[in-house]
């Protein structure tokens, strides 16, 4: 190889390193500064093809897209003094790449800082609310009251907080066994209550039975009575016909009925041979 093309070669390569060192390339989903000795020296750049100098800077790419910070779990006290453990997580995103870099820095750096101001949100507006209104009644105004105010505070940072939502609401574990006691003792409560009025209707409606049962039966006992006496009045009726068309043949038929219901065995009477009662044996 001729000096010629050793030289076309070497200065191939020191351009290849030249390029490798000055040009960059920021990305769709990212935003970039360029940094000197430590100090940002450039705005925030856009997506495409960019070149610094070689040795002397650095470039410092963030991300362009909603981000997602997932906080520890932390104890809040509501306004009704209720301790609830509260489980939540913020969306944000980098909106000035060169005042996040002079500010935090880092996404670390960013994320301490989130879960230090949302947080001190969090906790200052669920403590102006009960515990009823955090869990259902008012969980979209507090949890848009923590995003306006987190809003205020990170803008400074170069941080926009897209949203602050509540994942998951817990009771301290001393809280959860009184409040599991107060609700067992309340389902035991209302048990009784239920046994109670059932038992009340239960004695209603079979005094209620009794009754119509009385009056049924004083119906019946009644209409019983006067059909027995209908009944009666027409026997006395039809004896006092037959009586009256033939005495002596009812005489004798009475006293044949007598005979049988009196002379039956090991009957004993002692009656004198004129007795009235003997006289058809005459």
């Amino acid at each position: 190889m001729s000096n010629k093309q050793i030289a076309l070669v070497a200065g191939a390569v020191l351009l290849f390193l030249i390029l490798t060192q000055t040009a960059f390339v920021v990305h769709q989903t990212e935003t970039a500064i360029v940094v000197q000795l430590g100090k940002p020296v450039s705005a925030a750049l856009k997506p495409g093809l960019h070149f610094k100098l070689p040795l002397v800077q650095s470039v410092t790419f963030f991300d362009a897209r909603v981000l997602d910070y997932d906080a520890k779990r932390a104890e809040i006290l509501t306004e009704d003094k209720k301790a609830m453990v509260v489980d939540h997580y913020t969306k944000w995103r980098i909106t000035d790449p060169l005042l996040f870099y002079q500010t935090v820095r880092t996404e670390a750096g960013a994320q301490a800082r989130l879960d230090d101001i949302t947080y001190a949100a969090l906790r200052e507006a669920l403590g102006r609310h009960t515990l009823i209104e955090v869990v259902s009644e008012k969980r979209t105004e507090i949890m848009d009251q923590v995003v306006k105010q987190s809003q205020e505070l990170l803008s400074p940072y170069g941080i926009l907080v897209v949203d602050v939502r509540i994942k998951r609401t817990d009771l301290p574990p001393e809280n959860e066994r009184a409040i599991f006691g107060r609700m067992q003792a309340e389902r035991e409560r209302q048990a009784k209550q239920y046994r109670s009025e059932g038992q009340e209707e239960a004695a209603k409606i079979k005094a209620q039975a009794d009754k119509e049962r009385t009056v049924i039966l004083a119906e019946a006992e009644r209409q019983g009575s006067t059909i027995r006496g209908a009944g009666d009045a027409q026997a006395t009726r039809t004896y006092a016909e037959a009586y009256g068309q033939s005495p002596e043949f009812y005489a004798f038929k009475r006293s044949l009925e007598a005979y049988e219901s009196s002379l039956k065995d090991n009957t004993r009477l002692v009656l004198t041979p004129g007795s009235p009662f003997l006289r058809y044996f005459q």
